[in-house]
């Protein structure tokens, strides 16, 4: 670990009575053992977006969950084809079948915010699409494959 991810900064706010126990209220129901830790995880959510909205260059990886109709495989037909024209950004995808003839899959992602965001404009284009929401992070995987042929990505060992 490095200093600067053990070094802690001090942030004082004010909040509405209401919002202050509503954020008590979901700091106990999530079984947090502080506000501090509730309050970094929206913040590094809200960086992560804005990151998307303001740099559109930035590299970025997350999932992108949709819910769906199977209308007998045309729509997962579409969404393989959408996904086959962002092979770079489409990491894996899990598949599973609901009820009521409605599919739940999710695609873990990696690329630059524009691309994602492309990615999934095409997606909800998909007529049967029902929901579809994207989570981002800056933290990324880390390269798959090394450019430097026959070494191992994580060493630099032959592989």
């Amino acid at each position: 670990m490095s200093s600067e991810s053990t070094s802690l900064a001090r942030l004082s706010m004010s909040l509405p009575a209401g919002l202050f126990r509503q954020l008590d209220m979901m700091v106990a129901e999530r079984g947090l053992p502080s506000r501090s830790q509730l309050i970094a995880e929206l913040i590094r959510h809200a960086l992560a977006e804005h990151e998307s909205l303001m740099r559109p260059d930035e590299m970025l990886a997350g999932t992108i969950t949709l819910v769906y109709r199977g209308e007998r495989g045309r729509v997962r037909h579409q969404l393989s084809q959408t996904q086959a024209s962002y092979l770079k950004e489409v990491i894996s995808s899990q598949h599973v079948v609901l009820e009521d003839d409605q599919s739940l899959e999710v695609l873990l992602v990696q690329g630059p915010a524009i691309r994602l965001k492309e990615l999934c404009d095409a997606i909800r284009r998909v007529r049967g699409v029902q929901q579809l929401e994207l989570v981002t992070t800056t933290s990324l995987l880390p390269p798959l494959h090394d450019q430097q042929a026959g070494h191992h990505p994580l060493n630099g060992a032959p592989s």
